[in-house]
């Protein structure tokens, strides 16, 4: 008689070293080797000691301090909040359940939050957003021009919108969706070619209407700047993200 395995295997899941960061403070909360008020390393020797790049540290604790379960003061650090033990448990599962969103999801969400913030800061920035945008696309610039990877400096010049929108719901969202998509770009070698070119051009058309004042053209300029991305992610096809 033939028995079908195939009902019982499982996917496997690829974690990201956040995925493992995350896990690690997890099982020190768990232990009570972390307790609420104890104060985290900071991200350099919290790098070292992991043996990744600071980025990924950084991405575990934005995550994890959108969900409450670390808190940044200012001059202090980052420390555990003062939840329980379980609540916290239950917290950094569905932390840890937002790495499986497939990347297609991900671009959606993410064209959501940058259109609406294009529209937003074009209409609440001052003149120190104005500032820090001019400087994140003169570097987002220099970095396209020079031929080196600018993925980083792209993802400024977008925070920097989000900034200037002033809305702070919109920045956590960003900072739960962005790392995953700045490693997928990465891995995947998504802004290569010309396109670091054109994605200047419409940088620049993006700061334009914000410095302007002109929330319909800013937000329009946005959704032209994310549509090949969003065109791409369509094309994507399960197990291949």
């Amino acid at each position: 008689m033939r028995v079908d395995f195939l009902k019982n295997f499982k996917e496997i899941e690829i974690e990201t070293p956040a995925d493992k960061i995350i896990r690690q403070i997890r099982d020190l909360i768990s232990s009570g080797q972390l307790k609420p008020g104890d104060r985290l390393p900071s991200e350099r020797l919290m790098s070292e000691k992991f043996g990744v790049g600071r980025t990924y540290v950084r991405d575990a604790i934005r995550k994890l301090e959108f969900y409450g379960i670390l808190k940044t003061l200012p001059q202090s650090g980052t420390e555990v909040s003062g939840l329980g033990i379980t609540a916290l448990e239950g917290l950094i599962t569905d932390v840890l359940k937002l790495e499986q969103h497939d990347f297609k999801a991900l671009i959606e969400t993410r064209v959501l939050l940058e259109r609406n913030s294009a529209f937003n800061a074009a209409q609440r920035r001052t003149e120190a957003d104005l500032e820090g945008l001019r400087k994140a696309l003169a570097a987002y610039e220099t970095a396209v021009l020079d031929g080196r990877s600018s993925v980083e400096e792209d993802l400024m010049f977008h925070l920097k919108i989000v900034e200037a929108a002033k809305n702070s719901v919109l920045m956590s969202l960003m900072m739960i969706v962005t790392p995953d998509i700045l490693t997928y770009f990465t891995e995947n070698k998504i802004c290569a070619g010309d396109r670091p070119i054109s994605a200047l051009r419409e940088h620049h058309d993006i700061l334009k209407h914000i410095e302007d004042s002109n929330p319909e053209k800013a937000e329009d300029a946005m959704r032209h700047h994310l549509q090949e991305l969003l065109n791409f992610s369509s094309n994507q096809k399960p197990g291949n993200q």
